[in-house]
Protein backbone atom coordinates (compact mmCIF):
# COMPACT_ATOMS: atom_id res chain seq x y z
CA UNK A 1 0.00 0.00 0.00
CA UNK A 2 1.35 3.50 -0.74
CA UNK A 3 2.28 5.58 2.30
CA UNK A 4 0.36 8.76 2.98
CA UNK A 5 2.44 11.95 2.87
CA UNK A 6 2.85 13.93 6.11
CA UNK A 7 2.65 17.72 6.04
CA UNK A 8 5.24 19.06 8.50
CA UNK A 9 3.40 22.08 9.88
CA UNK A 10 5.66 24.46 11.73
CA UNK A 11 8.90 23.32 10.09
CA UNK A 12 10.86 26.43 9.00
CA UNK A 13 11.07 26.62 5.23
CA UNK A 14 14.84 27.10 5.43
CA UNK A 15 15.37 23.66 6.97
CA UNK A 16 12.65 21.75 5.15
CA UNK A 17 15.11 20.47 2.55
CA UNK A 18 17.54 19.44 5.27
CA UNK A 19 14.81 17.61 7.15
CA UNK A 20 13.75 15.78 3.97
CA UNK A 21 17.38 14.79 3.43
CA UNK A 22 17.72 13.55 6.99
CA UNK A 23 14.54 11.48 6.83
CA UNK A 24 15.57 9.97 3.50
CA UNK A 25 19.05 9.06 4.81
CA UNK A 26 17.48 7.24 7.76
CA UNK A 27 14.76 5.68 5.59
CA UNK A 28 12.02 7.03 7.85
CA UNK A 29 8.41 6.43 6.82
CA UNK A 30 6.13 9.25 5.75
CA UNK A 31 2.83 8.56 7.41
CA UNK A 32 1.36 5.08 7.90
CA UNK A 33 0.26 2.48 5.37
CA UNK A 34 -3.43 2.78 4.49
CA UNK A 35 -4.45 -0.41 6.32
CA UNK A 36 -2.67 0.70 9.50
CA UNK A 37 -4.37 4.11 9.51
CA UNK A 38 -7.71 2.48 8.74
CA UNK A 39 -7.44 0.05 11.63
CA UNK A 40 -6.42 2.78 14.08
CA UNK A 41 -9.24 5.07 13.01
CA UNK A 42 -11.74 2.21 13.29
CA UNK A 43 -10.55 1.41 16.81
CA UNK A 44 -10.81 5.05 17.80
CA UNK A 45 -14.31 5.38 16.37
CA UNK A 46 -15.57 2.03 17.70
CA UNK A 47 -13.56 1.12 20.81
CA UNK A 48 -13.57 -2.54 21.85
CA UNK A 49 -15.13 -3.69 25.09
CA UNK A 50 -12.83 -3.93 28.10
CA UNK A 51 -14.54 -6.56 30.27
CA UNK A 52 -11.38 -7.55 32.15
CA UNK A 53 -10.73 -4.05 33.46
CA UNK A 54 -11.89 -3.16 36.96
CA UNK A 55 -13.42 0.25 37.66
CA UNK A 56 -10.88 2.74 39.03
CA UNK A 57 -12.58 5.85 37.68
CA UNK A 58 -12.98 7.20 41.22
CA UNK A 59 -9.20 7.47 41.67
CA UNK A 60 -7.97 11.02 41.01
CA UNK A 61 -5.16 10.28 38.58
CA UNK A 62 -3.17 13.12 37.02
CA UNK A 63 -0.55 13.18 34.29
CA UNK A 64 2.74 15.09 34.42
CA UNK A 65 4.10 15.91 30.96
CA UNK A 66 5.42 18.74 28.79
CA UNK A 67 2.57 21.14 27.89
CA UNK A 68 2.42 20.13 24.22
CA UNK A 69 2.55 16.35 24.79
CA UNK A 70 -0.46 14.37 23.57
CA UNK A 71 0.86 10.80 23.78
CA UNK A 72 0.28 10.45 27.53
CA UNK A 73 1.47 7.05 28.76
CA UNK A 74 1.44 7.50 32.54
CA UNK A 75 -1.01 8.82 35.12
CA UNK A 76 -0.12 9.12 38.79
CA UNK A 77 -1.97 9.03 42.09
CA UNK A 78 -0.37 9.04 45.54
CA UNK A 79 -2.04 8.92 48.94
CA UNK A 80 -0.88 8.26 52.46
CA UNK A 81 -1.14 4.67 53.66
CA UNK A 82 -0.52 4.48 57.39
CA UNK A 83 2.96 5.88 57.92
CA UNK A 84 3.85 5.21 54.30
CA UNK A 85 2.36 5.71 50.84
CA UNK A 86 0.18 4.04 48.22
CA UNK A 87 1.56 4.95 44.79
CA UNK A 88 -0.65 4.10 41.82
CA UNK A 89 0.90 4.39 38.37
CA UNK A 90 -1.55 3.88 35.50
CA UNK A 91 0.13 3.01 32.20
CA UNK A 92 -1.80 3.23 28.92
CA UNK A 93 -2.97 -0.31 28.12
CA UNK A 94 -1.88 -0.45 24.49
CA UNK A 95 -2.28 -4.23 24.54
CA UNK A 96 -6.03 -3.77 25.05
CA UNK A 97 -6.18 -1.92 21.72
CA UNK A 98 -3.57 -3.61 19.53
CA UNK A 99 -4.19 -7.22 18.51
CA UNK A 100 -1.02 -9.29 17.93
CA UNK A 101 -0.34 -9.72 14.24
CA UNK A 102 -2.70 -6.89 13.23
CA UNK A 103 -1.61 -4.11 10.83
CA UNK A 104 -0.96 -1.70 13.71
CA UNK A 105 1.11 -4.34 15.54
CA UNK A 106 3.18 -5.25 12.48
CA UNK A 107 3.95 -1.60 11.74
CA UNK A 108 4.96 -0.97 15.36
CA UNK A 109 7.50 -3.81 15.09
CA UNK A 110 9.01 -2.10 12.05
CA UNK A 111 9.32 1.25 13.86
CA UNK A 112 10.30 0.22 17.39
CA UNK A 113 9.77 3.61 18.99
CA UNK A 114 8.61 7.17 18.42
CA UNK A 115 11.18 9.55 16.94
CA UNK A 116 10.88 13.13 18.14
CA UNK A 117 11.27 16.50 16.45
CA UNK A 118 9.13 19.67 16.63
CA UNK A 119 6.31 19.32 14.09
CA UNK A 120 8.12 16.36 12.55
CA UNK A 121 7.57 13.51 15.00
CA UNK A 122 7.59 9.98 13.60
CA UNK A 123 5.19 8.13 15.92
CA UNK A 124 5.20 4.46 16.84
CA UNK A 125 1.42 4.23 16.46
CA UNK A 126 -1.03 6.28 14.36
CA UNK A 127 -2.12 9.46 16.13
CA UNK A 128 -5.72 8.25 16.27
CA UNK A 129 -4.44 5.86 18.95
CA UNK A 130 -1.24 7.37 20.38
CA UNK A 131 -2.63 10.90 20.74
CA UNK A 132 -6.31 9.97 20.89
CA UNK A 133 -8.14 6.82 21.90
CA UNK A 134 -5.30 5.05 23.77
CA UNK A 135 -3.68 8.16 25.27
CA UNK A 136 -4.55 9.01 28.89
CA UNK A 137 -5.90 12.42 27.94
CA UNK A 138 -7.51 14.69 30.52
CA UNK A 139 -10.84 14.85 28.68
CA UNK A 140 -13.08 13.04 31.17
CA UNK A 141 -13.12 9.81 29.15
CA UNK A 142 -12.44 6.52 30.95
CA UNK A 143 -9.63 4.59 29.27
CA UNK A 144 -8.00 1.19 29.80
CA UNK A 145 -4.76 1.14 31.75
CA UNK A 146 -2.34 -1.25 33.40
CA UNK A 147 -2.26 0.04 36.97
CA UNK A 148 0.83 -0.61 39.08
CA UNK A 149 0.19 -0.16 42.81
CA UNK A 150 3.28 0.19 45.00
CA UNK A 151 2.98 0.22 48.78
CA UNK A 152 5.90 2.11 50.33
CA UNK A 153 6.89 2.40 53.94
CA UNK A 154 7.77 5.68 55.64
CA UNK A 155 11.32 5.48 54.23
CA UNK A 156 10.11 4.97 50.66
CA UNK A 157 11.01 1.27 50.50
CA UNK A 158 8.65 -1.01 48.58
CA UNK A 159 6.67 -3.42 50.75
CA UNK A 160 4.28 -4.78 48.08
CA UNK A 161 3.46 -4.33 44.38
CA UNK A 162 0.44 -5.35 42.30
CA UNK A 163 -0.45 -4.93 38.63
CA UNK A 164 -4.03 -5.01 37.33
CA UNK A 165 -6.07 -3.90 34.36
CA UNK A 166 -8.48 -1.05 35.10
CA UNK A 167 -10.49 1.77 33.59
CA UNK A 168 -9.13 5.14 34.70
CA UNK A 169 -9.86 8.83 34.17
CA UNK A 170 -7.13 11.45 34.00
CA UNK A 171 -8.42 14.35 36.11
CA UNK A 172 -5.76 16.89 35.07
CA UNK A 173 -2.85 17.27 32.69
CA UNK A 174 -0.10 19.00 34.67
CA UNK A 175 3.20 20.42 33.44
CA UNK A 176 6.56 20.20 35.21
CA UNK A 177 6.94 23.95 35.50
CA UNK A 178 3.33 24.38 36.63
CA UNK A 179 3.71 21.78 39.36
CA UNK A 180 6.95 23.34 40.55
CA UNK A 181 5.25 26.72 40.73
CA UNK A 182 2.32 25.23 42.68
CA UNK A 183 4.70 23.55 45.11
CA UNK A 184 6.66 26.74 45.60
CA UNK A 185 3.43 28.67 46.22
CA UNK A 186 1.91 25.99 48.47
CA UNK A 187 -1.02 25.38 46.10
CA UNK A 188 -0.26 21.83 44.93
CA UNK A 189 -2.84 19.02 45.12
CA UNK A 190 -2.34 15.95 47.33
CA UNK A 191 -0.66 13.76 44.71
CA UNK A 192 1.84 16.49 43.87
CA UNK A 193 2.52 17.28 47.54
CA UNK A 194 3.18 13.62 48.24
CA UNK A 195 5.33 13.30 45.11
CA UNK A 196 7.53 15.95 46.71
CA UNK A 197 7.90 13.55 49.66
CA UNK A 198 8.20 10.24 47.82
CA UNK A 199 10.57 11.53 45.11
CA UNK A 200 13.36 12.55 47.52
CA UNK A 201 12.92 9.30 49.48
CA UNK A 202 13.42 7.28 46.30
CA UNK A 203 16.41 9.47 45.34
CA UNK A 204 18.00 8.65 48.70
CA UNK A 205 17.39 4.94 48.12
CA UNK A 206 18.94 5.25 44.66
CA UNK A 207 22.02 6.92 46.15
CA UNK A 208 22.34 4.27 48.86
CA UNK A 209 22.36 1.42 46.36
CA UNK A 210 24.94 3.24 44.20
CA UNK A 211 22.72 4.52 41.40
CA UNK A 212 23.67 7.59 39.38
CA UNK A 213 21.71 10.24 37.49
CA UNK A 214 23.82 12.60 35.38
CA UNK A 215 22.94 16.23 36.03
CA UNK A 216 23.44 17.51 32.47
CA UNK A 217 21.14 20.15 30.97
CA UNK A 218 18.88 18.95 28.17
CA UNK A 219 19.44 20.42 24.74
CA UNK A 220 16.02 20.75 23.16
CA UNK A 221 14.25 22.71 20.46
CA UNK A 222 11.45 25.15 21.18
CA UNK A 223 9.19 26.40 18.40
CA UNK A 224 6.54 29.06 17.90
CA UNK A 225 5.21 27.26 14.83
CA UNK A 226 7.40 29.25 12.48
CA UNK A 227 10.98 28.84 13.63
CA UNK A 228 13.11 26.51 15.73
CA UNK A 229 15.35 27.63 18.57
CA UNK A 230 17.75 25.27 20.37
CA UNK A 231 18.05 25.85 24.13
CA UNK A 232 19.81 24.25 27.08
CA UNK A 233 17.30 23.55 29.85
CA UNK A 234 18.04 22.32 33.35
CA UNK A 235 15.47 19.99 34.88
CA UNK A 236 13.20 21.25 37.65
CA UNK A 237 13.13 19.02 40.72
CA UNK A 238 9.65 17.68 40.02
CA UNK A 239 10.98 16.06 36.84
CA UNK A 240 13.54 14.13 38.88
CA UNK A 241 10.83 13.05 41.35
CA UNK A 242 8.46 11.99 38.58
CA UNK A 243 11.29 10.02 36.98
CA UNK A 244 11.75 8.18 40.28
CA UNK A 245 8.19 6.82 40.04
CA UNK A 246 8.94 5.50 36.55
CA UNK A 247 12.21 3.97 37.78
CA UNK A 248 10.42 2.41 40.75
CA UNK A 249 8.00 0.75 38.32
CA UNK A 250 10.72 -0.41 35.95
CA UNK A 251 12.59 -1.98 38.86
CA UNK A 252 9.42 -3.75 40.03
CA UNK A 253 8.85 -5.07 36.50
CA UNK A 254 12.39 -6.43 36.33
CA UNK A 255 12.01 -8.19 39.69
CA UNK A 256 8.77 -9.82 38.54
CA UNK A 257 10.29 -11.12 35.31
CA UNK A 258 13.47 -12.39 36.94
CA UNK A 259 11.39 -14.23 39.57
CA UNK A 260 9.12 -15.62 36.83
CA UNK A 261 11.96 -16.66 34.53
CA UNK A 262 10.61 -14.85 31.47
CA UNK A 263 10.94 -11.31 30.21
CA UNK A 264 13.23 -8.65 28.79
CA UNK A 265 15.49 -6.32 30.78
CA UNK A 266 17.16 -3.04 29.92
CA UNK A 267 20.81 -3.60 30.85
CA UNK A 268 24.00 -1.58 31.06
CA UNK A 269 27.38 -3.18 31.80
CA UNK A 270 29.27 -1.83 34.81
CA UNK A 271 31.96 0.75 34.23
CA UNK A 272 35.37 -0.90 34.06
CA UNK A 273 37.97 0.07 36.65
CA UNK A 274 40.31 1.53 34.05
CA UNK A 275 37.50 3.79 32.77
CA UNK A 276 36.83 5.11 36.28
CA UNK A 277 40.58 5.63 36.78
CA UNK A 278 40.70 7.57 33.52
CA UNK A 279 37.81 9.74 34.72
CA UNK A 280 39.64 10.36 37.99
CA UNK A 281 42.74 11.48 36.08
CA UNK A 282 40.63 13.72 33.84
CA UNK A 283 39.03 15.37 36.86
CA UNK A 284 42.44 15.99 38.39
CA UNK A 285 43.73 17.45 35.12
CA UNK A 286 40.72 19.79 34.97
CA UNK A 287 41.26 20.93 38.53
CA UNK A 288 38.06 19.32 39.85
CA UNK A 289 38.58 17.78 43.28
CA UNK A 290 37.62 14.13 43.76
CA UNK A 291 38.09 13.57 47.51
CA UNK A 292 39.91 10.44 48.56
CA UNK A 293 37.43 7.78 49.61
CA UNK A 294 34.49 9.39 47.79
CA UNK A 295 32.68 6.85 45.60
CA UNK A 296 32.19 7.37 41.90
CA UNK A 297 28.36 7.82 42.25
CA UNK A 298 28.77 10.35 45.08
CA UNK A 299 31.39 12.24 43.09
CA UNK A 300 29.09 12.46 40.06
CA UNK A 301 26.21 13.72 42.20
CA UNK A 302 28.45 16.48 43.55
CA UNK A 303 29.10 17.97 40.09
CA UNK A 304 27.11 20.84 38.60
CA UNK A 305 27.05 21.83 34.92
CA UNK A 306 27.02 25.58 35.71
CA UNK A 307 30.75 25.29 36.42
CA UNK A 308 32.63 24.86 33.10
CA UNK A 309 35.20 22.42 34.52
CA UNK A 310 32.61 20.32 36.33
CA UNK A 311 30.48 20.37 33.16
CA UNK A 312 33.44 18.95 31.24
CA UNK A 313 33.83 16.15 33.80
CA UNK A 314 30.10 15.36 33.61
CA UNK A 315 30.38 15.04 29.83
CA UNK A 316 33.26 12.60 30.31
CA UNK A 317 31.06 10.61 32.70
CA UNK A 318 28.76 9.76 29.79
CA UNK A 319 31.58 7.60 28.40
CA UNK A 320 30.99 5.20 31.30
CA UNK A 321 27.34 4.70 30.31
CA UNK A 322 27.93 3.06 26.96
CA UNK A 323 26.82 -0.39 25.96
CA UNK A 324 23.15 -0.29 27.03
CA UNK A 325 21.11 -3.12 25.56
CA UNK A 326 18.21 -5.51 26.06
CA UNK A 327 18.44 -8.98 27.54
CA UNK A 328 15.55 -11.37 26.81
CA UNK A 329 15.04 -14.77 28.44
CA UNK A 330 12.38 -17.46 28.65
CA UNK A 331 12.50 -20.47 30.94
CA UNK A 332 15.82 -19.74 32.61
CA UNK A 333 17.43 -16.49 33.69
CA UNK A 334 20.79 -16.29 31.88
CA UNK A 335 24.08 -16.21 33.74
CA UNK A 336 24.86 -12.70 32.53
CA UNK A 337 24.76 -9.11 33.70
CA UNK A 338 21.14 -8.45 34.67
CA UNK A 339 21.67 -4.94 36.01
CA UNK A 340 21.46 -1.47 34.59
CA UNK A 341 24.69 -0.28 36.16
CA UNK A 342 23.72 3.40 36.21
CA UNK A 343 20.72 2.43 38.36
CA UNK A 344 22.66 -0.26 40.27
CA UNK A 345 19.74 -2.69 39.97
CA UNK A 346 17.88 -4.78 37.38
CA UNK A 347 15.47 -2.60 35.41
CA UNK A 348 12.97 -2.90 32.56
CA UNK A 349 11.24 -0.51 30.18
CA UNK A 350 7.54 -0.68 31.03
CA UNK A 351 6.07 2.83 31.40
CA UNK A 352 5.92 4.16 27.83
CA UNK A 353 4.01 1.69 25.60
CA UNK A 354 2.56 4.41 23.38
CA UNK A 355 6.09 5.46 22.46
CA UNK A 356 8.23 2.32 22.80
CA UNK A 357 7.39 -1.15 21.50
CA UNK A 358 9.10 -3.23 24.19
CA UNK A 359 7.02 -1.71 27.01
CA UNK A 360 3.80 -3.33 25.74
CA UNK A 361 5.40 -6.77 25.95
CA UNK A 362 6.89 -6.15 29.38
CA UNK A 363 3.47 -5.06 30.65
CA UNK A 364 1.74 -8.17 29.31
CA UNK A 365 4.39 -10.49 30.74
CA UNK A 366 4.34 -8.74 34.13
CA UNK A 367 0.53 -8.76 34.28
CA UNK A 368 0.50 -12.50 33.71
CA UNK A 369 3.23 -13.15 36.29
CA UNK A 370 1.68 -10.84 38.89
CA UNK A 371 -1.72 -12.53 38.60
CA UNK A 372 -0.67 -16.18 38.18
CA UNK A 373 -1.84 -16.26 34.56
CA UNK A 374 -0.14 -17.92 31.58
CA UNK A 375 2.21 -15.57 29.76
CA UNK A 376 0.68 -14.97 26.30
CA UNK A 377 2.40 -17.06 23.65
CA UNK A 378 2.64 -14.08 21.29
CA UNK A 379 4.61 -12.20 23.96
CA UNK A 380 6.98 -15.13 24.47
CA UNK A 381 7.56 -15.52 20.74
CA UNK A 382 8.52 -11.85 20.38
CA UNK A 383 11.40 -12.18 22.87
CA UNK A 384 13.68 -13.62 20.18
CA UNK A 385 13.54 -10.49 18.04
CA UNK A 386 12.69 -7.62 20.40
CA UNK A 387 16.26 -6.87 21.58
CA UNK A 388 17.60 -6.24 18.09
CA UNK A 389 14.46 -4.36 17.00
CA UNK A 390 14.83 -2.02 19.96
CA UNK A 391 18.57 -1.59 19.50
CA UNK A 392 18.09 -0.71 15.83
CA UNK A 393 15.29 1.75 16.53
CA UNK A 394 17.35 3.30 19.33
CA UNK A 395 20.24 3.96 16.97
CA UNK A 396 17.87 5.51 14.45
CA UNK A 397 16.19 7.66 17.12
CA UNK A 398 19.55 9.00 18.27
CA UNK A 399 20.61 9.85 14.72
CA UNK A 400 17.30 11.57 13.98
CA UNK A 401 17.23 13.66 17.13
CA UNK A 402 20.88 14.70 16.71
CA UNK A 403 20.28 15.56 13.05
CA UNK A 404 17.26 17.71 13.87
CA UNK A 405 19.22 19.56 16.55
CA UNK A 406 22.00 20.15 14.00
CA UNK A 407 19.46 21.72 11.64
CA UNK A 408 18.08 23.94 14.39
CA UNK A 409 21.57 25.10 15.34
CA UNK A 410 22.36 25.89 11.72
CA UNK A 411 19.11 27.83 11.36
CA UNK A 412 19.67 30.00 14.41
CA UNK A 413 23.22 30.82 13.30
CA UNK A 414 22.54 31.18 9.58
CA UNK A 415 22.82 34.99 9.59
CA UNK A 416 25.80 35.18 11.97
CA UNK A 417 28.67 33.94 9.81
CA UNK A 418 31.86 35.76 10.75
CA UNK A 419 30.86 36.41 14.36
CA UNK A 420 33.01 35.39 17.32
CA UNK A 421 31.36 33.56 20.22
CA UNK A 422 32.32 32.75 23.81
CA UNK A 423 32.19 28.99 24.42
CA UNK A 424 33.22 26.26 26.86
CA UNK A 425 35.43 23.43 25.61
CA UNK A 426 33.89 20.31 27.16
CA UNK A 427 35.92 17.50 25.58
CA UNK A 428 38.65 16.66 23.09
CA UNK A 429 38.82 13.30 21.34
CA UNK A 430 42.46 12.18 21.65
CA UNK A 431 42.68 10.24 18.38
CA UNK A 432 42.00 13.23 16.11
CA UNK A 433 42.15 16.24 18.48
CA UNK A 434 38.59 17.24 17.60
CA UNK A 435 37.14 19.24 20.44
CA UNK A 436 33.50 19.57 21.43
CA UNK A 437 32.42 22.98 22.70
CA UNK A 438 29.18 24.57 23.82
CA UNK A 439 27.89 28.08 23.25
CA UNK A 440 25.31 29.07 25.86
CA UNK A 441 23.39 31.66 23.85
CA UNK A 442 22.26 30.52 21.39
CA UNK A 443 22.40 26.95 22.70
CA UNK A 444 24.81 25.32 20.25
CA UNK A 445 27.19 22.38 20.51
CA UNK A 446 29.78 21.98 17.77
CA UNK A 447 33.33 20.82 17.03
CA UNK A 448 36.72 22.16 15.99
CA UNK A 449 40.37 21.20 16.43
CA UNK A 450 41.45 21.92 19.99
CA UNK A 451 44.15 21.33 22.57
CA UNK A 452 43.35 18.73 25.24
CA UNK A 453 44.93 21.00 27.84
CA UNK A 454 42.13 23.52 27.27
CA UNK A 455 39.27 21.17 28.18
CA UNK A 456 37.03 22.77 30.82
CA UNK A 457 38.07 26.32 29.92
CA UNK A 458 36.31 29.15 28.16
CA UNK A 459 37.42 29.66 24.57
CA UNK A 460 36.54 31.98 21.67
CA UNK A 461 35.36 30.54 18.35
CA UNK A 462 34.53 32.11 15.00
CA UNK A 463 31.69 30.87 12.81
CA UNK A 464 33.02 30.47 9.27
CA UNK A 465 30.27 28.60 7.42
CA UNK A 466 26.70 27.34 7.81
CA UNK A 467 25.10 24.62 5.69
CA UNK A 468 21.31 24.61 6.20
CA UNK A 469 20.81 21.37 4.30
CA UNK A 470 23.30 19.20 6.20
CA UNK A 471 23.11 21.18 9.43
CA UNK A 472 26.90 21.44 9.42
CA UNK A 473 28.60 24.34 11.18
CA UNK A 474 32.25 25.19 10.51
CA UNK A 475 34.12 27.02 13.26
CA UNK A 476 37.72 28.11 13.73
CA UNK A 477 39.84 29.77 16.37
CA UNK A 478 39.96 33.53 15.77
CA UNK A 479 43.39 34.87 14.94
Amino acid sequence: MPARHIEFRGVPEEVRKGLDRLRASLELPEGFPTDVDAQAEHLAASPPEFPDHKDMTDVEFVTVDPPDAMDLDQALHIRREGEGYRVRYAIADVGAWVEPGSPVDREAHLRGQTLYAPSAKVPLHPRALSEGAASLLADGVARPAMVWTHLLDAKGEVTATTLERAMVVNRAKLSYEGIQADLDAGNANETVRLLAEVGPLRERIEAERGGISLNLPDQEIVTDGHTWLPVFRELVKVEDWNAQISLLTGIAAADLMISGGVGILRTLPPAEDHAVDRLRRAARTLGVEWPKGQSYPDFVRSLHPSDPREHAVLVKCTMLFRGAGYLAFDGEVPDANLEHSALATPYAHTTAPLRRLVDRFVLEICHALANDLPVPQWAREALDTLPEQMQASGRKAGSYERGVVDLAEALVLSDRVGEIFEAVLIDVYPKNSMGTFQIADPAVEAELKADRRDVGTRIRVRLDKVDLVSGRLTFSHPG
